[in-house]
């Protein structure tokens, strides 16, 4: 059984100043380029038996700058639908409801077409693409380019945790994890790798 590699896209302005980012698809600032580069050789090497981007533009443009080859963009993949909270800090969110957490209150509605996700909901999208590459790890390591929300929710998913646990794994930008077995039960290998 192969492991699973997960990505996060190098940095944005909205990474930097803490704005939730969903479906607006900022492009990497040029720190986050670097910081992508800087990703290749933790990458260089391995050979994949499938590689999953985020259709979004940062998660594609850092999977590329990481060297990565063959990257097929994977809808299910997009970042938590932030609903009416797209573009707002959490302290901007707090100053109205002090006591919101994402991963217990969610979001509310936002714009037609985005009306935001519940932890479940993401927990689903999860499962999707767990039970989607679920067969090429048989075959060897998967590597998905994504974000932070939904990759934590992803981890929680593959250690057989509800959703709203992913509270309990930070991840950074530009960062690599590996997710990977031990006596035929998930665990954890390796957290928020860097350079």
């Amino acid at each position: 059984m192969g492991d699973l590699l997960l990505v996060r896209h190098g940095e944005t302005e909205w990474s930097v100043s803490g704005r939730h980012t969903s479906w607006t698809d900022l492009p990497l600032t040029t720190h986050g380029e670097e910081q992508a580069k800087a990703l290749a050789p933790l990458l260089s090497g391995r050979t994949f038996a499938r590689a999953l981007s985020s259709p979004l533009d940062r998660a594609i443009r850092t999977a590329d700058l990481a060297g990565l080859t063959g990257v097929t963009p994977w809808a299910d993949l997009h970042e938590w639908d932030y609903g009416g909270y797209e573009g707002v800090t959490t302290v901007d969110i707090h100053r109205s409801r002090p006591s919101w957490d994402l991963w217990s209150d969610g979001v509310p509605p936002g714009p037609e077409g985005h009306p935001g996700e519940s932890p479940e909901e993401i927990g689903a999208r999860a499962d999707r693409v767990l039970a989607h590459v679920d067969s090429a790890l048989a075959d060897g390591d998967v590597v998905l380019v994504a974000h932070a929300h939904f990759l934590r929710v992803l981890t929680a998913r593959r250690l057989g945790l509800p959703p709203a646990d992913g509270r309990l794994f930070q991840l950074a930008t530009a960062t690599i994890s590996r997710l990977s077995t031990e006596h035929d039960r998930p665990v954890i290998a390796e957290w928020n790798a860097r350079p």
